[in-house]
Parts: C-alpha cells; sequence; structure tokens
C-alpha cells in the first residue's frame, strides 16, 4: 500500500512537470487531446451488462470470456495483430479489448480492430487502474513485448488475472537499467504468469532480474509471422494501381526504393541519394514513408525543397495518380507494411540516429534487398541473423546509402541474391504465434 501510495505520488508529480510540454504538444502537434478519461479515470468500455431487481441491487449479467491485449504504440500494434486473429480464430466465444497509449496507436487500433473494443489504456494511477479493470473485467491480460507497470501488474495479479508478456525483448542498455532498480522490478515480473521471450538472449535477460523458469519460453519473434510475405495481396496490388507504376519511357523496368520508418534527419538523406542517383538511373522512384504522423508536414516541406517531382498519399483520392511523380510522400499510418510490397531496394529508417532501427522483418518478407544504418539495437537478434545469412546489407554511415542504391540498380544479379536470401530468413523464422497462443491460452 505505501508503495502504491509513492507511486502514485510521483507519477503525479511527473505528470505536472510535464504539463507544460504536453500543452505545447498538444497545442502546436495535436497530440494529446484525446483519452484523458481513460488514462486519468480508468473509464475504459465497460463490458458490464447491468440490471436492477425489486430490491434495488445491482446484478451482473453473465459476461464472455475476455482477453485483454495492451499495446503501447503503432510498432506493438503490428506485433499482436497475429495473435488477434489468431485468438479470434481459435476462441470465437472470447470478447476481445484492445488498449493503445499514444494517438496513432489508437487512430491504428480502431481502423485495423474494428470488431473489437479499443481505447486508451489507464496510466498507472491505482485508481485508474480499478477502475479500468472494473469495467473490462479480463479474464487474461496479455502486454506486448515489455510493459512493466508496477501498480497495473500487483492489481491485476492481486485479482487472480493472469498476466502474459509476449513477443517479450529486453535489450542490454534495458537490463543496466532495471538493475539498477531491481527491488522493484523482481516483485513486478514475479507477478507474471508467462513470459514468451523473442530468443535466447533476451530469455537470459530475463533470468538475470530474476525470472524463474517456469514463468519463461522462448517462443521466437511473432514480427516474422505478422509480416506479409506476398506481393499479390490485394492491399498491395490495390496500392500498385494507386500508384500507377509504370514502365519507364526508354522501356527498362521500374526500380522502386522505398526509405520506412524515417526520422529526422534520414528523409533529408534519402532524398540528396535520390537526387544524386535520379539522373543516371531514371527508372528510379522512392516511396518515403515517415515514422511519426506530427512530421508529416516538415517532411513535405523537405520533398518540396528538393525540387523533385512528388506526391503524397493525403492528397490522392482512390483513383490512380499520373506517373510523372518521382517521390512518393506516404503521409499516413498503418500502410507501411503495404508499402513495402511495392519496393525493389529498401532502406529501414531510425538506425542513423539514436532510435536503435525499425522494424526490418517487414521489407525481407516481400524479398525487398533491405538496408539500415549502423544503430539496430532494438532489433540485435534480427539483424545479427540477417548479417549472418547475407540477408541484408549494414550501412555504416549516410554517405554510403548512395553508393548502395547505385550498386542494387547497376547489378541486379546481386540485388535478386539479396532479395531471395531475405524472404527465405523471414520464412524460416515464422511460427512464434502458434508457439505463444499455446502458452497462454
Amino acid at each position: 500500500m505505501i508503495m502504491s501510495i509513492l507511486l502514485n505520488l510521483i507519477y503525479a508529480l511527473l505528470l505536472a512537470v510535464a504539463s507544460p510540454w504536453i500543452l505545447w504538444r498538444c497545442v502546436i502537434q495535436g497530440r494529446y487531446r484525446h483519452g484523458w478519461p481513460q488514462k486519468l479515470l480508468g473509464q475504459l468500455p465497460d463490458r458490464r451488462s447491468v440490471r436492477r431487481d425489486s430490491n434495488r441491487h445491482e446484478l451482473s449479467a453473465r459476461l464472455p470470456p475476455c482477453i485483454w491485449f495492451h499495446a503501447v504504440s503503432v510498432g506493438e500494434l503490428q506485433v499482436i495483430r497475429p495473435l488477434v486473429d489468431k485468438a479470434q480464430q481459435e476462441r470465437p466465444d472470447v470478447e476481445i479489448v484492445i488498449t493503445t497509449s499514444t494517438d496513432s496507436g489508437y487512430e491504428l487500433a480502431r481502423s485495423q480492430y474494428q470488431k473489437h473494443i479499443v481505447s486508451f489504456a489507464p496510466l498507472d494511477f491505482t485508481w485508474a487502474i480499478r477502475a479500468a479493470l472494473d469495467r473490462v473485467q479480463p479474464d487474461l491480460l496479455v502486454l506486448a513485448e515489455l510493459e512493466l507497470w508496477p501498480n497495473w501488474l500487483r492489481i491485476t495479479s492481486d485479482r487472480n488475472i493472469p498476466i502474459s508478456i509476449v513477443n517479450a525483448r529486453l535489450s542490454a542498455r534495458s537490463l543496466r537499467g532495471y538493475r539498477r532498480v531491481s527491488w522493484l522490478i523482481a516483485p513486478i515480473l514475479s507477478r507474471v504468469a508467462f513470459i514468451g521471450a523473442q530468443s535466447n538472449t533476451y530469455r537470459d535477460r530475463f533470468f538475470e532480474l530474476g525470472c524463474r523458469s517456469e514463468q519463461l519460453e522462448v517462443t521466437g519473434n511473432i514480427k516474422f509471422d505478422g509480416a506479409t510475405p506476398d506481393r499479390q495481396h490485394p492491399e498491395v496490388l490495390r496500392r500498385r494501381e494507386l500508384l500507377s507504376m509504370p514502365q519507364t519511357e526508354d522501356d527498362s523496368t521500374l526500380v522502386v526504393w522505398l526509405c520506412g520508418s524515417t526520422q529526422a534527419p534520414e528523409e533529408a538523406i534519402c532524398l540528396e541519394a535520390m537526387k544524386s542517383l535520379l539522373p543516371r538511373f531514371p527508372q528510379l522512384r522512392m516511396i518515403l514513408v515517415p515514422r511519426h504522423a506530427e512530421r508529416f508536414e516538415e517532411v513535405a516541406d523537405l520533398v518540396m525543397a528538393s525540387g523533385l517531382p512528388w506526391i503524397r498519399r493525403s492528397q490522392l483520392q482512390e483513383q490512380p495518380t499520373g506517373t510523372d511523380w518521382r517521390v512518393f510522400l506516404a503521409d499516413s499510418i498503418g500502410e507501411l507494411r503495404w508499402w513495402w510490397g511495392l519496393a525493389d531496394i529498401g532502406f529501414v529508417g531510425g538506425s542513423f540516429g539514436s532510435r536503435g532501427g525499425q522494424n526490418m522483418i517487414e521489407p525481407c518478407a516481400y524479398g525487398v534487398a533491405t538496408s539500415f544504418g549502423p544503430n539496430t539495437r532494438n532489433f540485435a537478434d534480427v539483424v545479427q541473423l540477417l548479417l549472418d545469412s547475407e540477408g541484408a546489407v549494414q550501412l555504416s554511415e549516410p554517405a554510403e546509402l548512395e553508393t548502395w542504391g547505385a550498386q542494387m540498380i547497376e547489378q541486379p544479379e546481386a540485388r535478386h541474391g539479396l532479395q531471395t536470401r531475405a524472404r527465405e530468413i523471414v520464412l524460416a523464422q515464422r511460427g512464434a504465434v502458434d508457439r505463444t497462443w499455446l502458452s497462454i491460452h
């Protein structure tokens, strides 16, 4: 009880300190405007059907079983998607609740999970967690990757609701940080019934934090299962038609270069490489997909300043566009996995800065010749697997991006070899969803 009170005070203080920054982003960027009743008060959708009897007592109607999936933002929502589909397929009697913590995550969840209950997640205040659990009444709580909120896990566990962490990963950096507060983390982890680690490396790190062997299992990386390998998927074909994807004037094959999940200054780096390569390779087209929605206008200004003919997703209708564009700005949320299906070569962003890299599994699944920068700690095991099998290329500095792009265009045999190996590696790693589902349901 004392620890919960202390945590509530710390959270309140942090929220008060951050409030000017939150207000600034709310006014300037349009973020954090929604979901505050859910976040602060736990006012999630109420699953109970309440009636009153003649004695004025409230009686809850019998509820179907419920699985509550929580995914903090867009990336985690994409992780749980195949697991949610599996749950719906195997247990159609189960009601599914999806929560997320960010505006972009909520927007994606609303469009992606229309058959399920979608809400913002409560913050880790005791009253918000209790209210949320009262309304949702889950039979199982599933957290994506790693969400260690002390009050949420303690109160859920005290109500005898099993907790599972799926697709769990723990970087060396996070391990060092958690070790400093092991007195807090160890009791939290002890309340988790199941942790499905992505790899042996992550499993061993959880052991170092005090997890028991009966809690842990190496289930593999669900992102391999969630990646679509089908370039003939209707969603891919619809986007191919939307962009007209023509033959060039000299009748050579079009080469599409997708730069996905980019962050500053990666868009500028990619556009400079494109400007340098285009005079030599007029068949080249670039699809640019920034990571964060609040940067769409900033990136649009960069594309316009480049002088390259361009179009943007937000200004397109659902009819095919013209054929004179050289850069397509995909300023939308949740479509990247389909845009990858149009690409021949790709660059995965978040890897030339401090972010730690983004998901390179999706392009590899389609057989895209994939590159990324040196900073990929978020996907260390995946990167090592790809590099060991020569299924992707890691660039050491931004200047290499143009050279590598030219090589992929000039040497189609090398490109095709990279594409084939990438796809084979991803297909060989699938199966994590089935292993995870067997362990949690």
